[in-house]
């Protein structure tokens, strides 16, 4: 079941905006839950990206997902325009907990929330790393 705890946007400080597809709406005429698990690991990775400078083409470390998972509130369906809140609630040395809300724009409460885990690996080695200096300031900037 899931959790009812309401998430609200201003429980986020930073959002990044997500088109709808045709493609993304379910059979039941909603999006399909796997979208959502897509929007987590894209925005994430897009913050990383711009605010740390991740380079995930040519950079030593890379960012793994180890665990994610998310709860439904309300339905969202093509073609709603909608945000999504990142924020982080745990840093460890080589890794990195985000509390993640989609919003229906203009909408208060979360349609969904969730969370979504990366580990930091060194890419040649496979082992988990210290997160890089410019990446830890990027994440501590969000950290609640």
């Amino acid at each position: 079941m899931a959790d009812k705890t309401p998430i609200v946007h201003g429980d986020f400080p930073l959002f990044y905006p997500v088109i709808t597809r045709w493609m993304d709406n379910d059979i039941y005429g909603h999006i399909n839950n796997v979208t959502y698990y897509s929007w987590f690991d894209s925005v994430a990775n897009r913050y990383l990206i711009e605010a740390g400078g991740l380079d995930i083409h040519q950079g030593d470390t890379v960012a793994y997902v180890v665990h994610s998972s998310c709860n439904y509130y309300s339905p969202v369906a093509y073609p709603q325009a909608v945000e999504v809140g990142l924020r982080v609630e745990h840093l460890g040395e080589s890794s990195v907990r985000y509390g993640i809300g989609i919003f229906i724009v203009g909408e208060a409460k979360a349609a969904a929330s969730g969370e979504f885990v990366h580990v930091f690996v060194d890419r040649r080695k496979g082992k988990p790393v210290a997160i890089p200096a410019p990446l830890l300031e990027a994440l501590q900037a969000i950290k609640v």
